[in-house]
């Protein structure tokens, strides 16, 4: 088992009051966590996958709760979102029944967001669970195993059921992309237009790291830009994508607008793409790279609950650093480069405007950069 970072954080709000909530990507772990911590313990667990709960739940009153609930001290609620109205049963749970403490489970961000933000306004400790990250997997593996894992990783990526099943790595990334990358997405986000969802996703995965144009996008894809924004906001509420918006501050000539596109997971990359090859073999090995250097450093961002802002920097004469981070004031620019050899200079507008400090992160020193 390995250990995650939210486990002590959770741990610490246990009798507090609030409910404990865990949104992320099915698969990632958060059930197991949440029965991990409730080992032992006497609780109720209701289960949103599970057709009887949904519809006992969706219209349960206070006294039917009162006999779901019985004498327990604590109720789990696994995958909420599937429940239809579930921030009104939760919120009456939290009134009525003070001496019980809730936890909460859910795959995506799209009713979750919308139906419990309002009710449990105030009631709720909540944290974002991702992948496995490279900090995890190094505490469990040991520095040498894990170093010995890089490359392996960055062509599968971090999800546990991968991690743990060697040698099944692509049936599983299949069998995760099928059936989980785009069930809540196609069954909350009312997707009339599957095969266009599918196109878009796959235009993104061949251009990872590159800024995003939606035009060409639309064109790419054959629908209007205003479908492609709508649909590159459900693939990030679903936890498929995330984005980085452009830097700009002081300088005329600064990109400002624009954002580049990451993905969660590079085995849920490269199975979109359907190229498993291995690094040396690969066109796209700087945007691997860079997917995982950033996507790791995310979610040391999450994890850890810092305030730092990440973003990336362009010019329209192309001077351009692959990640900046703002925290307190202080900038910071990134270069990334996977061979030590490469001594990019990062561009002296941006060092000296932004008085910023400036790193270049390489296979040989990464670990600084993603168990700061």
């Amino acid at each position: 088992m390995i250990l995650r970072s939210l486990s002590q954080k959770v741990r610490s709000k246990v009798g507090k009051g609030k409910a404990i909530m865990i949104i992320g990507p099915r698969q990632v772990g958060k059930t197991t966590l949440i029965k991990q911590e409730l080992e032992g313990l006497d609780y109720k667990f209701f289960d949103g996958d599970d057709s009887t709960v949904r519809a006992i739940l969706e219209t349960a009153n206070t006294e039917q709760l009162r006999q779901l609930i019985g004498k327990s001290k604590i109720v789990f609620v696994d995958e909420a979102q599937r429940i239809e109205g579930i921030g009104l049963t939760l919120k009456i749970i939290t009134d009525q029944f003070k001496d019980v403490q809730l936890w909460i489970s859910g795959s995506s961000s799209f009713s979750l967001s919308h139906e419990l933000n309002e009710p449990l306004t105030g009631r709720k400790w909540q944290y974002e669970m991702l992948p496995i990250s490279w900090e995890e997997l190094e505490n469990h593996l040991g520095f040498l195993k894990a170093e010995q894992q890089l490359e392996t990783r960055l062509l599968y990526g971090f999800y546990p059921d991968v991690i743990n099943n060697p040698g099944d790595e692509v049936e599983i990334l299949k069998n995760l992309s099928e059936n989980y990358l785009y069930r809540d997405i196609l069954s909350y986000a009312e997707i009339r237009k599957p095969k266009v969802l599918e196109s878009l996703v796959r235009a993104l995965a061949l251009q990872v790291g590159s800024e995003v144009n939606l035009n060409e996008l639309a064109q790419t894809v054959g629908v209007d830009k205003n479908t492609i924004k709508r649909y590159m906001e459900i693939l990030e509420k679903g936890y498929v994508i995330f984005e980085l918006g452009a830097f700009s501050r002081n300088v005329r000539n600064e990109i400002k607008k624009s954002k580049k596109i990451f993905f969660y997971d590079n085995g849920i990359r490269n199975m979109i793409i359907g190229n498993f090859n291995s690094l040396d073999m690969r066109s796209d090995k700087g945007g691997l790279w860079e997917n995982f250097l950033i996507s790791e450093r995310i979610k040391q961002l999450n994890y850890k609950q810092s305030l730092a802002k990440p973003y990336f920097w362009r010019t329209t004469q192309q001077q351009e650093i692959d990640y900046v981070e703002e925290e307190g004031g202080l900038i910071s620019g990134y270069e990334f480069k996977w061979s030590s050899t490469q001594k990019p200079k990062l561009p002296k507008t941006f060092v000296e405007k932004y008085k910023a400090q400036t790193h270049v992160v390489n296979r040989d020193n990464f670990r600084d950069f993603v168990m700061d």
